[in-house]
């Protein structure tokens, strides 16, 4: 891809972004927050989990 089709796509992207009402760029923004996965197994990966499953205690 060309830098001029990079920025055209850029552009757009931001116009697009601009033109959107304030009110459904902060539910989009917040929609974003909650998908996220927990910071744990963001920053270690499957390490926590495996450490839970671990010594998870059985009843």
């Amino acid at each position: 891809m060309a830098v001029n089709d990079y920025v055209k796509f850029v552009t757009q992207q931001f116009v697009a972004y601009m033109d959107m009402p304030k009110e459904e760029r902060t539910r989009r923004r917040s929609e974003r927050k909650q998908e996220r996965p927990p910071l744990s197994y963001h920053l270690f990966g499957m390490m926590p989990l495996s450490l839970r499953l671990l010594f998870r205690r059985r009843p």
